[in-house]
């Protein structure tokens, strides 16, 4: 089965409709047959987006379980550490918590397929494997 990790901005543009990538993602998403992935610190960033409509957390969870979304926890101890050391490494970027959430969970899962908006972040990251990112929102 194939999985992809999904990241923060795909996951506010499908659910608003306003967005101006919410047709590309809409797109990549509703044709995509496999399993999608991400992390508690993704979902706290999109719910914190999505929170500015009425119905965007509801959105969120009707998605969650329609998609059947594997959420991976991300604050245990070692976690937090393991994070922090790529976010100094990715200063320049910078890289926030919630993508150094989803660089370690490519290399747990062993997929380095993800669907973002962030080109520039995920062009430049590598998992602590040294693996590379392909952007499937890139044809």
């Amino acid at each position: 089965m194939k999985v992809w990790l999904i990241d923060t901005g795909p996951l506010v543009a499908y659910l608003d409709r306003r967005d101006h990538s919410h047709a590309e993602v809409a797109d990549c998403l509703d044709s995509f047959t496999g399993r999608l992935c991400t992390t508690s610190a993704v979902i706290t960033e999109v719910m914190h987006f999505v929170s500015a409509h009425t119905e965007g957390p509801s959105a969120l969870a009707e998605f969650a379980a329609a998609a059947g979304l594997f959420v991976y926890e991300c604050a245990e101890p070692l976690q937090l550490k393991d994070a922090t050391v790529l976010m100094r490494k990715y200063e320049d970027m910078p890289m926030d918590f919630a993508d150094a959430t989803l660089v370690l969970l490519a290399d747990r899962l062993n997929t380095y397929e993800i669907a973002t908006l962030d080109r520039r972040g995920f062009s430049a990251y590598r998992t602590p494997r040294g693996k590379s990112f392909r952007l499937v929102m890139d044809k």
